[in-house]
């Protein structure tokens, strides 16, 4: 993909990340996040939650999953996100993303990025900067 065949307001392709248990703990052994939270069901609900979470960080790395399938190759030069509530592990959410900026002499595309839940809920949204 080149920068310029990228168009304002272009959606990214949506992803269904697999967010199964299986997954989900692997992420969490590499990363070294061993909280039961992401591994089982009722000790997550003793936190409050309503069942095993999907860890932050791997939310934000399958943010980052959406923008380098689309653009294979980029470079996210920043990336934010706000946690608005727990993906549940074993659930269907699905990304999206949108470009909300592009600036020719910086030579970079802003992106808004959602994980929504199965129903629609917004689980998390960012904004990233990125260069093709």
């Amino acid at each position: 993909m080149r920068f310029e065949d990228v168009a304002f307001g272009e959606d990214l392709p949506e992803l269904a990340p697999d967010v199964s248990a299986e997954t989900v703990q692997g992420f969490a052994r590499a990363a070294g996040m061993l909280h039961p939270r992401f591994f089982d069901d009722e000790a997550a609900r003793r936190e409050g939650l309503p069942g095993a979470i999907v860890p932050g960080i791997m939310s934000q790395g399958i943010l980052a999953a959406l923008i380098h399938r689309w653009a294979p190759g980029s470079t996210i030069q920043k990336i934010d996100t706000v946690f608005r509530a727990p993906i549940l592990v074993d659930s269907q959410p699905v990304c999206r993303g949108v470009v909300t900026d592009v600036d020719p002499d910086a030579g970079t595309l802003h992106v808004d990025l959602v994980i929504a839940s199965e129903t629609g809920e917004t689980r998390v949204i960012g904004t990233a900067t990125v260069r093709l």
